[in-house]
């Protein structure tokens, strides 16, 4: 009897041990949920050339081998933006090392007011490693019609002068080049992180 029985536990101890080996096979197979909006089949992300608050040229395509996060907005802008930018800087500190693996991109919706200078001191307000670009309408105007992005001048009424009402989303480029995410303003940060994390081990 006690052969049997010690047969029985042999058993059961395979059993599920098979069954534990079963399950991360399948964790490693299932695919990954994003948390962002997923585009799918991922189109190339339309290609575009700017001017950094340092005066140098940015081109996308150049950024081949890193994560992208790109959001537009501009400087004298009272809420959305400070709070994404703000939101960018978690981001890159909860990645840790692998924030050397992401450009984080700010683009501007008012070339009129945002100089080189003015991007370059704003965004040194929040974390100096993010890209501010900015260019000529025309430049401008191809980035914003390739990304679906809004934008229209808002007559305050101020001294300050004028608002800008505008598109207020984050696109996620990956590494090989393709729009894959969309994040909707006031998304949790921790998400962006889970996502980036995967995004940047991706063979």
């Amino acid at each position: 009897m006690k052969i049997k029985y010690g047969y029985l536990g042999l058993g059961l101890v395979l059993g599920l041990a098979i069954m534990l080996v079963g399950w991360r096979v399948f964790e490693f197979a299932r695919p990954y949920a994003y948390q962002g909006s997923l585009i799918n089949p991922p189109p190339p992300a339309a290609d575009f050339t700017l001017t950094d608050q340092n005066g140098n040229s940015f081109r996308l395509s150049d950024q081949r081998g890193k994560v992208v996060l790109i959001f537009f907005g501009y400087t004298n802008c009272p809420d959305v933006c400070p709070v994404t930018l703000s939101e960018f800087k978690q981001v890159r500190q909860k990645l840790g090392d692998k924030a050397n693996d992401v450009r984080f991109v700010f683009i501007t919706v008012d070339p009129e007011r945002d100089t080189q200078e003015k991007l370059g001191k704003f965004l040194a307000n929040f974390d100096p490693s993010i890209v501010g670009l900015t260019g000529d309408q025309t430049a401008l105007d191809a980035v914003y019609k390739s990304y679906g992005v809004a934008h229209e001048k808002v007559d305050v009424g101020s001294a300050a002068g004028y608002l800008v009402n505008h598109t207020a989303i984050t696109y996620a480029i990956d590494k090989h080049g393709d729009w894959r995410l969309t994040y909707p303003f006031g998304i949790e940060t921790d998400k962006i992180v889970q996502d980036l994390n995967h995004l940047v081990q991706e063979k």
